[in-house]
């Protein structure tokens, strides 16, 4: 695999970020949609409308064997979506493979219905395994997949993606984790660590914003 090359992600159906969805969304955006699992999770378990943005043609294709519209490119501004039309737009581990991140929420904002949320789940720099890495190896070693991807373009903390959000006009609601198993490891050290400075590792995977 060469640097650009785009890796073969997993298409689970996220079944942390699935049970957040409101059951009252009945039109969703999801973007970078992958092969389209998590929006096909969704229609098996009630009647909803799910289109999807995915630059990978293979991937995009599968997706639209399921979703109701794919569009086959990057989000932008140029793509046939409509304005106020969607009740939540995801962003499932894909804002961080953005070039402009806050370009994409203030253009999210236009496609969102009045009192429409976003979703979004990202990596944080502050993981519990990445500050090992950067502290005991002292080192930033790019991976094929994780929270160091080779095709991640930005990078956040708890705090910055809270700020983007407000920064682009949206008011946060909920900030949570959903891969806080690591402490529960056989690294005995790491678990009294956590313990005693649970504030310092708290893991912000992903957020609900609106």
């Amino acid at each position: 695999m060469s640097l650009f090359d785009r890796p073969e992600y997993s298409d689970g159906t996220r079944v942390g970020l699935l049970a957040r969805v409101p059951v009252t969304a009945q039109k969703i955006l999801d973007i970078g949609c992958n092969r389209g699992a998590f929006g096909r999770s969704i229609k098996a378990k009630r009647k909803v409308e799910v289109w999807g943005v995915e630059p990978d043609r293979a991937s995009a294709e599968c997706a639209g064997e399921c979703l109701d519209q794919v569009i086959i490119d990057y989000f932008h501004e140029r793509n046939p979506i409509p304005d106020a039309y969607f009740d939540l737009i995801t962003f499932n581990d894909s804002l961080e493979h953005m070039p402009d991140p806050a370009y994409a929420l203030v253009l999210s904002k236009r496609k969102l219905i009045q009192g429409g949320r976003i979703h979004c789940c990202v990596p944080n720099m502050r993981q519990i395994d990445n500050l090992e890495h950067l502290l005991f190896e002292k080192d930033w070693r790019y991976e094929a997949q994780g929270i160091r991807d080779r095709t991640h373009l930005r990078f956040f903390t708890e705090k910055s993606i809270v700020r983007l959000f407000e920064d682009t006009g949206f008011k946060v609601l909920e900030v949570t984790g959903i891969n806080e198993q690591w402490w529960a490891s056989d690294k005995f050290w790491r678990r009294v660590f956590f313990v005693c400075f649970r504030n310092l590792l708290v893991t912000c995977v992903p957020s609900k914003y609106s």
